[in-house]
């Protein structure tokens, strides 16, 4: 995976040191974006969710187990919604991973112009839930997702999570 900048000013290159401007605080350690491509298969499933679940660990992104756990099946849950309905126009699909100092952004892009909704399913249906899945496991957590239109027409969908986690009174 690769550490692109993203936002007001560009991110160091892998193992150079960001300085922090003079008075301000720098970048928590764990602070980025990283974002790797796959082909849309079911194999790369799989090998989203480990590279996301190594990422946070080799960052040292303060997450826990129930966080983690999380993200994981929001991962598994993009990707694989990528797979089943926009391979065809998509051969290629990106996950990007960005975290700050109070939550990590999960997302997954691919270039097919349809946007999905997450709709109740049919009970008797053994599919068709991941989106559902994806929108009650964030809210759980505390975060927010959405699908946003890309430049080019495809789509995003993602899903931020504090890392702190929320606590229901």
């Amino acid at each position: 995976m690769e550490n692109h900048g993203r936002g007001s000013a560009p991110r160091p290159a892998a193992g150079e040191v960001e300085e922090p401007a003079p008075g301000l605080p720098g970048p928590l350690p764990y602070e980025g974006v990283w974002r790797f491509t796959a082909p849309a298969v079911d194999a790369s499933v799989p090998q989203a969710r480990h590279a996301v679940r190594d990422l946070l660990l080799r960052q040292g992104v303060p997450v826990s187990d129930d966080l983690v756990h999380g993200l994981l099946l929001i991962v598994s849950e993009l990707v694989t919604n990528a797979v089943r309905h926009a391979a065809l126009l998509s051969p290629m699909l990106a996950v990007e991973v960005a975290v700050g100092a109070e939550w990590v952004r999960v997302s997954v892009e691919d270039n097919h112009p349809y946007r999905p909704t997450a709709l109740e399913a049919d009970h008797g249906q053994t599919g068709g839930r991941g989106l559902l899945l994806v929108r009650e496991v964030t809210r759980e957590a505390g975060g927010v997702c959405d699908v946003e239109h890309t430049a080019n027409g495809g789509k995003v969908i993602w899903a931020a999570l504090p890392l702190v986690p929320v606590r229901v009174s």
